[in-house]
């Protein structure tokens, strides 16, 4: 039962107010067949449309079935309509891109209800108004007639309560009407129907009840029905009728059917809305190009130039800062009455000396290791490599069966610990660290005992235990002959790009003969012109030689005193340890490969860290090392303590030592002795006082032990120069004996005794190599290691020189403006993007207007209405997307090619990123559903009857 109580409806427009209903109230049945006639304006439409909950009362209420709407909101209506009331328009109001049988379901589908349930119901409908064979043709495909059956069905599929006919036969010819009139009557013997029409002879002949309207007021009604007595008592309460639902599957659908039949449209709608992602996708690919080359650059530089920290260093850093440029202007002066001094050079030298630093690297070691560590958020992809300086030597025989030493050339010479020939060893490939350890040496003046041979060098490892060579180093190298090491005693000939090695290198691996490099050495130390050799030099001569190593540890020899002797200058004995070394295989020989990026090996030897290993734990277990950690107080070389108590204790000491020398070992001190007196000469203080040098006592007990007297001390032989030697010490004072301890005897340290035997600890790293991929993630590194300083004391702070920061200092700021440019250019194109799809987006909302009124109808809700829409923008944005994506990649293909010609390089490649792809097609359906907001939302709250008139 429908109620209608005292409903009034007013239209405002401006100041003009017109009443369309004016206080109407009638009850019509559950089951009869009602007309509503009367002129135009007189309030039918209005009235129907109030029943159908399309259009809102101002004033009474509407009572269904003892359920007041009155405190009725969108949701309940949307519920009302889709549960309780069928429309059925005179102008159809079928959706011309749904078929006829999804037209006849969509009520069902907004109520929720699967689509087997609903296909089988709507067929089922279609099958009542003769249609089942029509179902899936589209409305333009059917005449009037049979459109509004369609109409009918659709308004009866969902079984609701009342049916409301607009006009139902306002646009069709006699026969057609008969025949829709037939099927309102038949269905109104179970429901109620409504309808309103201008045709009062159709009316009188199928309605069983004519109402009149004029004026807004109800001015006759054939058949009124007074409500019962019993349901007048019972007050109208408020109840919800249920609840209309729309999955997001069924807005796709629609919205995917509607953009079908528009094709075209849709197409060209795409396409322009993908431009502005062309734009994008284009300028993302050329940037991703350009950004790898660069990348690639940095990686490779930093990779080439890691941050490196030595145990011992100096601050090239400030140094090269304050011999930047000449006077600054606090330096210079006005000055012009005299001369004055230039202390700059001075300042300079004591800036160098003063900023030699030794590092703690076996805390920082345990800073680095560390995962949580800040610096290890930065660190490249070759990660952080530690170095020690494992102490060797290196032996073989050169073409004449010579046998020649690594460090020098001859054994036990002096050519290893001259400057020029470690700088020409080492060659133009040195790296940074090898330098800088010659730059430390030449400032301190101090060497490292037992050193490897400068020709040696550590293969750089792979960040992994397992690999014995690095990425970094395969990448950038290529075998010529051979293979790479895999066990630790294989090595590898590195050359340079020009297939060279220095020559000095070639002379100690035996390659050259040793007596043509003792003939060049001559000639250069006599200032001569000298021929080097320039011949070739076959692989299989260099891979065929035979290296021996021996460790620092095992150069020296415990005699039956318990002392141990330093064999390691001495051919003969050196010679008979040859079957005991290790035999180092040269296995193959390398070099950088053309344009290499990085070239960490310098040329001449490679040997893994596998050997390094070898080395340290064999040095841990030799018998030296054994002996001089269990007596930690005495030196095992000579037996004297390391730290003398007092004057006595040296003076004792220096006795001690000099009597454990041997005869060419005191001739060699007595001279040494007898030329530093010569050359200092005698004070006339002295000579007053009538006292005499060391060298002068032993320059007479050398005459008076002459054979002829006159005899010069030049032409005394070694017994004679160790026999004054031995004199001289008997007779010498305390403090004579104490100026030769600290002259010849005192050998440093406990610590300098096992460094010099090959003890090394893990812990205590020599180099400490640090690897970015980025200028960016070096300057991170920098600024973790300054935290790092921040947390320690002084003298534990890390010091460093950034030779990539001293070099390249101004690339970062040239690849920030360039992503700025970038990224300007990608923002101009987004804003240019999204107001093209908003004003397409809008374009289409505005068009489907009249589907939101039949949607509304059926009970959609403004919610559904707007999914729907942004359903379809959402497709519309998806295929922009795509199509953006899919024009890129083929543009790509030529756009290369020109970017390689104009370049003159095939270095940078543009290419579009799969994950920005993805990003870009989702950017373009976000763009589109945020362009369609405004338009959706503006179309979903329109009102439903004036959506309906729209055409």
């Amino acid at each position: 039962m429908l109620q209608i109580q005292s409903i009034s409806k007013q239209y405002k427009t401006g100041d003009f107010v017109c009443k369309a209903l004016d206080d109407v109230s009638v009850s019509l049945r559950d089951s009869e067949f009602v007309a509503i006639l009367g002129p135009s304006g007189s309030g039918k439409t209005t009235l129907l449309n109030i029943i159908g909950g399309l259009d809102r009362y101002d004033s009474g209420d509407l009572i269904i079935n003892g359920v007041s709407t009155k405190r009725y909101k969108d949701r309940d209506w949307d519920a009302y309509r889709n549960h309780t009331i069928g429309f059925v328009f005179q102008s159809y109001n079928l959706i011309p891109h749904q078929s006829i049988v999804s037209n006849v379901e969509l009520a069902l589908t907004i109520s929720g209800v699967p689509r087997s349930e609903r296909r089988a119901r709507a067929l089922h409908a279609l099958e009542q108004v003769g249609l089942a064979e029509h179902a899936n043709k589209r409305p333009n495909q059917l005449s009037g007639g049979q459109m509004q059956r369609v109409a009918i069905a659709r308004a009866l599929v969902n079984d609701p309560d009342i049916v409301l006919a607009d006009e139902p036969t306002g646009a069709l010819d006699s026969d057609t009407s008969v025949q829709i009139m037939d099927l309102l009557k038949e269905v109104a013997k179970d429901r109620l129907v409504v309808m309103v029409t201008h045709n009062p002879e159709l009316a009188r002949e199928y309605a069983t009840r004519i109402i009149e309207l004029r004026d807004g007021v109800l001015r006759s009604d054939s058949d009124p029905y007074e409500v019962p007595e019993q349901s007048q008592e019972k007050p109208a309460v408020h109840r919800r009728l249920g609840r209309a639902s729309m999955s997001f599957a069924t807005s796709v659908a629609l919205s995917f059917n509607n953009l079908r039949t528009k094709k075209a449209r849709t197409l060209l709608t795409s396409f322009a809305g993908s431009i502005g992602i062309i734009g994008i996708a284009l300028i993302l690919s050329v940037s991703t190009g350009v950004n790898a080359y660069i990348d690639g650059i940095q990686r490779d530089t930093m990779t080439a130039y890691p941050i490196t920290i030595d145990s011992q260093t100096f601050d090239m850093t400030s140094i090269m800062g304050a011999q930047a440029g000449g006077r600054t202007d606090e330096e210079k002066s006005a000055k012009t009455d005299g001369i004055y001094p230039d202390d700059r050079s001075v300042k300079q030298t004591a800036n160098l000396t003063n900023s030699i630093t030794k590092n703690n690297l076996t805390d920082f070691k345990k800073y680095l290791d560390n995962p949580n560590s800040e610096v290890r958020k930065y660190v490249g992809s070759t990660g952080i490599q530690y170095s020690y300086d494992v102490k060797f030597s290196v032996f073989d025989h050169d073409p004449d069966g010579t046998l020649v030493n690594a460090d020098g050339v001859d054994i036990g010479g002096t050519g290893s610990s001259s400057v020029a020939s470690k700088m020409t060893s080492m060659g133009p490939s040195a790296s940074m660290s090898d330098v800088t350890g010659m730059q430390m040496s030449m400032l301190t003046g101090k060497t490292d005992t037992n050193a490897a041979p400068d020709s040696f060098h550590e293969i750089m490892p792979g960040t992994k235990d397992s690999q014995l060579i690095s990425k970094v180093v395969k990448d950038n190298y290529r075998v010529v002959r051979g293979a790479w090491p895999t066990t630790k005693d294989e090595v590898v000939l590195v050359l340079d790009d020009d297939n060279k090695v220095p020559l000095t290198t070639l002379y100690e691996l035996g390659l050259l003969k040793a007596a043509d490099y003792d003939e060049m050495m001559s000639r250069i130390d006599a200032g001569k012109k000298i021929n080097t050799p320039t011949g070739r030099i076959d692989y299989s001569k260099a891979l065929d030689q035979k290296l021996y190593l021996i460790p620092a540890a095992d150069q020296y020899v415990k005699g039956d005193d318990g002392r141990y002797t330093y064999i390691g200058d001495n051919a003969d004995e050196i010679a008979k340890r040859l079957s005991t070394a290790t035999q180092l295989k040269v296995v193959g020989v390398v070099k950088p490969v053309k344009d290499a990026s990085a070239t960490p090996l310098a040329a001449g030897v490679g040997y893994t860290r596998a050997l390094t290993n070898d080395l340290i734990d064999h040095a841990d277990s030799s018998a030296i090392v054994a002996d001089q950690k269990a007596d930690k107080e005495r030196n095992v070389l000579n037996g004297l303590t390391f730290s003398p108590k007092d004057d006595a204790e040296k003076a004792a000491d220096a006795k001690t030592y000099v009597s454990t020398l041997g005869v060419s070992d005191k001739a060699a001190m007595a001279k040494t002795l007898l030329t530093s007196s010569q050359a200092a000469g005698q004070s006339a203080a002295g000579q007053a006082a009538g006292q005499q040098t060391a060298g002068q006592q032993m320059y007479g007990a050398t005459q008076n032990g002459s054979a002829a007297a006159g005899q010069s001390t030049g032409a005394a032989s070694e017994q004679q120069l160790a026999d004054s030697l031995d004199a001289y010490v008997a007779s010498a004072t305390q403090d004579q004996l104490v100026k030769i301890y600290d002259a010849y005897v005192s050998g440093g340290s406990y610590d300098d005794n096992l460094a010099a035997f090959g003890v090394i600890s893990r812990d205590a790293p020599s180099t400490i190599n640090i690897y970015a991929d980025s200028f960016e993630n070096k300057d991170h590194i920098s600024d973790a290691i300054s935290n790092y300083n921040a947390t320690v004391g002084k003298d534990d702070r890390i010091v460093y020189t950034d030779y990539v920061g001293l070099m390249m200092s101004s690339v970062t700021t040239i690849i920030n403006v360039i992503s700025y440019v970038l990224i300007a250019f990608v923002s101009v194109s987004l804003v240019v993007s999204s107001i093209m799809i908003g004003i397409i987006t809008y374009i289409s909302v505005l068009e489907r207007t009249k589907e939101i009124g039949i949607l509304r109808a059926m009970g959609a809700s403004k919610r559904n209405v707007s999914q729907v829409f942004n359903a379809e923008t959402g497709i519309i944005g998806l295929c922009a997307g795509l199509i953006g994506i899919g024009v890129t990649l083929l543009l790509l293909i030529p756009g290369n090619q020109l970017l390689h010609h104009a370049i003159g390089n095939n270095d940078v490649n543009a290419v579009l990123p799969p994950l920005a792809a993805v990003i870009l097609v989702l950017l373009s359906v976000a763009l589109t559903l945020v362009g369609g907001i405004i338009p959706s939302r503006k179309a979903a709250k329109q009102d439903p009857a004036t959506a309906l008139r729209t055409e």
